[in-house]
């Protein structure tokens, strides 16, 4: 058998199984020793492909996608440096469980550590950043070849989705030629109805007598707190405010959490906590008994001195299948059982616990004089919370909203009021990087969902080479950029009141005019100046077709008063009204 023939049937093979066992999706960046891999990926009819030129670029255009649709997505690159470039969004699909299939081409074992071009170390490159390397043999065509690149293709897809979900890689090495021959007869090898190596798994359950000795710590106290962070079950909203309705407790709700919108009764959400929380007294006033969490840490730095201040507390922390995803130290009882199961079992089996109703009370006086400021903001020119405001009453229901870091994130958070909307809002929040940002956001789109992105100009301008996949496929996105020439949240941190080196460290102006990027991507381009035209231009977004920017102009030192001042309001008011 010719090497040709032992090439292409053996990655067909592997490109089969991975289509037989789910891949719907690969992100390809164009290369010459990835050929193999590339054309095959690109000729297999289940299997969509995505051609994406920059790596990084690439990388987290499929983490964006495997975010939205919460299925593994394949990259694939050639070799060299070009692997390299995957390594941030490598870490970022390990730091929040998104499921990766890193496909890396090599060259030869011959060719390695010789001076060879394009020849680096790629063996266990992305090192504990993936759940699983493999290093791929030379291809051969025999039946026992042939059985393993299907035994690994299939063993990558499940070990990317077991338990918590994240990168795998496997490195294949290519000799020349490299151009399959897709004319060969039963090319993708034998006809299945499913994968071949099948997994099934079942939910964590905990035992009865777990339930009770959780019931018996907690029944006896009288003030808790439910804590939902950042989580990705659509479900969890309906448990969580069944379990909080029957026991008479607040939930602290984060933006990330799916809880903030929905169809689930909202009564006991908390969603106003950052606010108010950012007050040392009020925080002594709400010292709770114990707290539950879902999901990881909720991203209100307030909400950290909360729980930091509060280490007697008992703490809970829910994870679905593993982990360890507790930055303040505090003693904590892990619990690692399916979460809307755990809510039914305690619920079942607690039905009749309920915990102080003043408590209760007095966290639903302050979130609604907290939501009272939110809403009530009238500003004459826009700021950045009154934008990221407007932005969330003007977005679809059934659409995703993508956050970027630092002074995004947090606006979301003071500003995404609980809502019937079904929004579902998803972040970079594994490394909280600013890398990626625009290329995330596409690659959501990229499922058909209807996305907006909500960023500031340094996220904008450190991925402005993303925007060629919403030129080069139309992907509808609507992007908020909020400029304040700079790094806006330095303003908030200490290093703000070192004036000699602030600006050139830490403020980091760019002067850049973000229009003429957007027309050269061919994107429409918005910059309203007062709320009415905010909105008018965010709606004429959503019923454009391609990319679509909306820039809000700020200032940074203003900013920084506006918030200190609206967070000061609340505080003065709450403590007028429920305090004393």
């Amino acid at each position: 058998m010719e090497y040709k023939e032992q090439l292409t049937r053996f990655v067909a093979n592997f490109v089969d199984e991975l289509a037989e066992s789910g891949l719907t999706d690969v992100v390809i960046s164009p290369g010459s020793r990835s050929t193999p891999l590339a054309m095959t990926l690109a000729e297999h009819p289940e299997i969509k492909e995505w051609i994406i030129l920059d790596e990084r670029s690439a990388s987290f255009f499929g983490l964006g996608l495997a975010k939205q649709t919460n299925r593994p997505v394949a990259l694939l690159c050639s070799s060299g440096t070009a692997t390299a470039n995957y390594f941030p969004a490598i870490i970022e699909a390990h730091q929040s469980r998104v499921p990766l299939i890193v496909l890396t081409a090599d060259r030869p074992h011959e060719l390695r550590d010789v001076g060879a071009p394009q020849a680096i170390d790629q063996i266990k490159l992305y090192g504990n950043y993936v759940k699983w390397f493999q290093e791929m043999p030379l291809p051969e065509a025999t039946p026992s070849m042939l059985m393993y690149a299907r035994s690994n293709a299939s063993r990558a897809i499940h070990t990317a989705l077991e338990g918590n979900s994240g990168p795998v890689h496997l490195n294949f090495p290519f000799r020349e030629p490299l151009i399959p021959d897709f004319s060969l007869d039963n090319v993708w090898g034998e006809n299945r109805d499913d994968s071949y190596a099948p997994v099934h798994e079942g939910m964590k359950r905990l035992p009865d007598q777990i339930i009770e000795t959780i019931l018996f710590k907690i029944k006896s106290m009288d003030r808790g707190l439910i804590v939902c962070g950042p989580q990705i079950d659509s479900n969890l909203g309906q448990a969580i405010a069944k379990l909080a309705s029957v026991w008479g407790l607040p939930v602290l709700v984060d933006p990330l959490s799916q809880i903030r919108s929905g169809d689930h009764e909202k009564d006991n959400i908390i969603e106003g906590y950052d606010a108010f929380l950012r007050n040392e007294s009020y925080r002594k006033e709400l010292k709770a008994d114990f707290i539950i969490r879902f999901g990881a840490m909720p991203v209100s730095k307030a909400y950290l001195f909360y729980a930091q201040e509060h280490m007697d507390a008992q703490h809970f922390i829910v994870e679905k299948h593993s982990g360890y995803r507790e930055p303040v130290g505090n003693r904590t009882d892990f619990i690692y059982s399916d979460p809307v199961t755990l809510c039914s079992q305690l619920l079942e089996a607690g039905l009749e616990i309920h915990f102080n109703t003043k408590w209760l009370e007095k966290w639903k006086k302050m979130n609604s004089i907290t939501r009272q400021h939110l809403e009530g903001i009238s500003d004459k020119t826009l700021t950045e919370g009154s934008a990221v405001r407007t932005l969330l009453q003007a977005i679809p229901d059934r659409s995703s909203l993508y956050v970027g870091n630092s002074m995004a994130i947090r606006d979301v958070d003071t500003f995404f009021l609980s809502s019937s909307k079904d929004i579902y809002v998803l972040a970079n929040r594994g490394a909280n990087g600013i890398d990626g940002m625009v290329s995330s956001a596409l690659g959501a789109a990229a499922s058909g969902t209807p996305v907006t992105l909500v960023l500031g100009d340094l996220s904008f301008y450190h991925d402005m080479n993303g925007l060629l996949a919403a030129k080069h496929y139309q992907l509808n996105v609507t992007i908020l950029l909020i400029n304040n020439n700079g790094g806006g949240i330095f303003s908030f941190l200490p290093q703000a009141s070192e004036q000699k080196h602030f600006e050139a460290l830490f403020g980091t102006p760019v002067n850049l005019e973000f229009e003429q990027a957007v027309r050269m991507y061919g994107g429409s381009y918005h910059s309203p100046s007062d709320e009415t035209e905010l909105e008018n231009a965010l709606q004429k977004s959503y019923h454009e077709t391609g990319l679509s920017v909306v820039e809000v102009k700020t200032d940074r030192e203003e900013n920084v008063t506006w918030h200190r001042n609206l967070w000061n309001n609340i505080s003065d008011d709450i403590h007028k009204s429920v305090i004393q």
